[in-house]
């Protein structure tokens, strides 16, 4: 079999994102390819879904085969189970930690102008999107908060810097409104409006 051909296998069966890394250990250390062969592989396989439903993309964790959005509205009805549902608090809690980093949650609740439930920030570090990052050296040593790697590839983003652009927060929303739709954040082409839009459950 040939590297492509192996390649390809690991990442429909990986549970997870592999990286170039990850793929390499997949052989045995007399045989295992350099990065440069691995990566020319990937580069293969993407130009070869380039024009097909499924798609290999790199995120923060490495790469992995998805569908395009564009198939989502068929795909939907596969599952039973509704979209998670969060409020629009969490959601422009979630954006300014991710815009703001690292924050503290006293300068969230400056941006917002109300403020933050312990529930919400509970929520974000359970999902495993949030985490702490150290203490602002101010008295009474806050919590600084940022995103993690997980936030990244639940979004399908390589690094922070493919953030679209930021959105203006004019009315803070209460914390029982609800938002629903696809997914938090937009691809940088479309409306940062997006962000405030509901979440699916993790690819």
């Amino acid at each position: 079999m040939n590297l492509k051909d192996i390649v390809e296998a690991a990442l429909f069966a990986s549970p997870q994102p592999l990286s170039v890394e990850a793929l390499r250990n997949l052989f045995e250390e007399a045989e295992r390819p350099d990065v440069a062969t691995v990566r020319e592989a990937i580069d293969q396989l993407t130009q070869d879904y380039a024009v097909r439903p499924v798609q290999l993309q790199q995120i923060a964790s490495g790469f992995r085969f998805q569908v395009r959005d564009g198939y989502s509205p068929w795909l939907s009805r596969l599952f039973e189970e509704r979209p998670v549902r969060y409020s629009r608090a969490l959601l422009e809690t979630l954006a300014i930690i991710a815009y703001r980093q690292p924050v503290t949650r006293g300068e969230i609740e400056d941006i917002r102008g109300v403020a933050v439930s312990s529930n919400i920030v509970r929520t974000l570090q359970e999902r495993e999107w949030v985490q702490v990052v150290g203490h602002k050296e101010v008295p009474g040593r806050p919590a600084l908060y940022a995103t993690t790697r997980e936030f990244l590839d639940y979004f399908g983003l390589r690094t922070l810097s493919e953030l679209p652009a930021l959105a203006v927060f004019s009315e803070p929303a209460a914390e029982g409104d609800e938002a629903e739709a696809a997914p938090l954040l937009p691809a940088a082409s479309e409306s940062p409006d997006a962000l405030m839009t509901h979440i699916d459950e993790p690819q």
